[in-house]
């Protein structure tokens, strides 16, 4: 089963690859508060047309490049 994550588009300067900012919450085991963490993924995009702050999803796919082992499926409206 391939992950599929959804994030904000936060850099589009690479040729046919975007950064993703995919952001989770989480209860502290302990404390029992919410906690935020976020993680950074290079995305493969060569047909939709995105700009910083597009919502979109990504799925895990076969490694692309050294970084990039994502790709853009679809832009969430």
């Amino acid at each position: 089963m391939r992950k599929i994550l959804s994030g904000t588009v936060i850099s589009t300067k690479m040729q046919k690859t975007v950064t993703v900012m995919v952001q989770r919450k989480f209860k502290h085991p302990r404390y029992k508060k919410v906690i935020t963490r976020h993680k950074k993924y290079k995305a493969h995009n060569e047909k939709l047309k995105l700009v910083v702050g597009d919502l979109v999803s990504i799925q895990e796919t076969r490694p692309i490049s050294k970084d990039k082992y994502f790709i853009v499926v679809k832009k969430i409206e």
